[in-house]
């Protein structure tokens, strides 16, 4: 059975606090553009916008030089709740491969420029160097432009004991790129410039779509694609690199949001890590069973979960911890088991299945069974599939980032 993402609060043990309403975050802490700055633009998808905020100036007619691609997913029910997660952001990237020695990203979760690209081989792409400090752009006039991109994905997941029509997901998402601080450089000596176009695939797996509406145009349509296309206003983009160079001039590269969107997720089948767990209790004993198994079809390309940690509540007054399988850490203070798995995948032991126990001596049992939650993270890969293609000339892209992380991710028994 496939449940809401609405669904996911009431259902909850101890009741979580209710996940924030929709907004797109500006960019940086400065704002937007001033409207009329562009000239005008077909119509294009309407987005939410929070009251009082600033109306978005109209977006640059559409590159008549490349082919229209077939009309876009419309945006609807925007009255479903989308919002980052409640835990807190997500952990940071891990150091990125440079790909070019002008242009990385070092985390999609930050508006602000970086100053120290770092280097990593996690995605096997060749590395020319690490430079520090400004970023300056030489290009000959048959040069483009170097763009990176970064996929976000955020997880939350509610399993109810062994049954897995309960469980109930919910997947949102984010797509930042980042341009090389030289950029701006480039732009004010060459005015004239390529509208920046780029296509989505898969994008008729999302469920809705909410661009950066003072930055990113697409066109409005009913139908449902496998790819979409959006195209920047670029005098906006401009406006905005500038400010932050103004602000960053040491920066190497700034990151800024393009686009959020929420993922159509179906049940158990679109959880990385499925969850069960049980509680047996008695007026001197508590035992606790926690069952896990690595889903690979979860996944658009299998990639290991990292840094996966079990927390679980023990009350009852826990006088003796009479095993732990495998070992695991017992905070008395705020009495909680712990259980850390530094990586799992389908080619760890048994497939990636496997079970975590733990058995109590009480004081004052029996137990209330209480919630686990559950948190991890993976680089390499995302839920939705989504990936991106720059269309036209002018630029390339020079990294693709893939990453997804639990937010809320709870079981109860």
């Amino acid at each position: 059975m496939t449940c809401s993402p609405r669904e996911l609060t009431p259902s909850f043990r101890g009741t979580p606090p209710p996940l924030p309403p929709t907004t797109y975050r500006s960019i940086m802490s400065s704002p937007g553009p001033h409207s009329g700055s562009s000239p005008s633009s077909p119509v294009r998808p309407t987005t939410p916008q929070s009251r009082g905020s600033p109306i978005p100036p109209p977006p640059p007619p559409r590159p008549s030089s490349r082919p229209k691609l077939p009309p876009g997913k419309p945006i609807t029910d925007l009255s479903r709740s989308f919002s980052p997660p409640v835990s807190g952001s997500p952990p940071p990237f891990a150091p990125l491969a440079r790909a070019e020695s002008s242009s990385s990203i070092s985390s999609v979760t930050s508006h602000s420029a970086a100053s120290t690209p770092t280097l990593g081989k996690d995605l096997n792409m060749p590395s020319t160097g690490c430079s520090r400090g400004p970023s300056p752009l030489t290009m000959g006039p048959q040069d483009t432009l170097p763009v990176a991109a970064a996929f976000t994905e955020t997880i939350n997941a509610y399993f109810k004991g062994a049954d897995p029509s309960k469980c109930m997901v919910k997947i949102t998402g984010e797509i930042v790129l980042s341009f090389p601080a030289g950029i701006t450089r480039h732009f004010a000596s060459h005015p004239t410039q390529p509208i920046l176009t780029f296509s989505i695939s898969n994008y008729n797996r999302l469920e809705q779509v909410l661009p950066n509406p003072q930055l990113l145009c697409c066109e409005s349509t009913t139908n449902i694609v496998e790819t979409k296309e959006f195209w920047v206003n670029m005098p906006n983009l401009l406006s905005h690199l500038k400010r932050v160079a103004e602000q960053k001039p040491q920066a190497t590269y700034y990151n800024v949001d393009m686009i959020k969107y929420q993922v159509s997720a179906e049940g158990i089948q679109s959880t990385p890590l499925n969850l069960a767990l049980s509680w047996r209790s008695d007026a001197t004993n508590t035992d606790l069973r926690i069952d896990y198994k690595y889903n690979t079809e979860a996944m658009a390309a299998p990639v290991p979960l990292h840094n996966i940690q079990f927390l679980v509540p023990v009350d009852g007054g826990v006088a003796k911890l009479q095993a732990m399988v495998p070992p695991a850490i017992w905070n008395p203070e705020h009495r909680t088991i712990q259980w850390n798995i530094s990586s799992l995948s389908h080619r760890s032991e048994n497939g990636g299945v496997g079970a975590l126990l733990g058995r109590f001596q009480m004081v004052e049992g029996p137990c209330k069974p209480s919630q686990l939650a559950v948190q991890f993270s993976s680089e390499g890969s995302t839920l939705s599939g989504c990936d991106i293609q720059l269309v036209g000339t002018g630029y390339r892209l020079s990294l693709v980032k893939k990453r997804f992380a639990a937010g809320k991710y709870l079981a109860d028994n």
